[in-house]
């Protein structure tokens, strides 16, 4: 219940809330984190986002026998989307922290996708029903990186709109595979 309250409600409504005002194809989720009424905004945001990710993906992993890459990804992953909410977007006053920041944000965002990648991957190859199951997952994964790719392109940027996008997307897919979970694979009842 929790969880799809979070997954449901409160990451996209905080989202939505915390870049009300801005332009969402001119800015990003760090210019405006980085405004003096906004850093502690920017940074729940973060935390409960990377938290949800954390504890959903973790017991998604136990549906599979061995997990060892996942989890190296899925944990750092989280460690990264924690130092780039604690670290300042300030490329002004402080640009190699500011540099850090973008490393730090980006890397978690692709080692997340890679680590749902492999996630989906290796659970529809635990039998011919899970990998017929999954296939709208999949699919959905493949369009929400399409579209972000796309959202990229237009805008020339790592915009708002991508992120909202990105966050959004993956947390629902996220919070319906985890409903799923249990007909997948006799090591989803942990």
């Amino acid at each position: 219940m929790v969880l799809s309250l979070t997954a449901y409600a409160v990451i996209p409504i905080y989202t939505l809330m915390f870049v009300s005002g801005t332009n969402w194809f001119t800015s990003n989720l760090s210019v405006i984190g980085s405004w003096p009424g906004r850093r502690l905004s920017f940074f729940l945001l973060g935390i409960i986002i990377g938290i949800y990710y954390l504890v959903v993906l973790k017991r998604l992993l136990s549906c599979l026998p061995r997990h060892p890459l996942e989890s190296l990804l899925l944990y750092t992953a989280f460690s990264l989307l924690v130092l780039a909410v604690t670290t300042p977007y300030l490329p002004d006053s402080v640009p190699f922290q500011a540099f850090l920041h973008v490393v730090f944000a980006f890397s978690s965002s692709v080692l997340l996708a890679l680590c749902l990648c492999l996630i989906l991957w290796r659970l529809s190859g635990l039998s011919l029903s899970a990998r017929r199951a999954l296939r709208p997952y999949r699919q959905g994964l493949a369009a929400i990186l399409a579209v972000s790719a796309l959202l990229l392109v237009i805008a020339g940027i790592i915009s708002s709109a991508l992120e909202i996008f990105f966050v959004i997307a993956t947390t629902i897919l996220v919070q319906r595979l985890y409903v799923r979970r249990f007909r997948l694979s006799p090591y989803g009842s942990r």
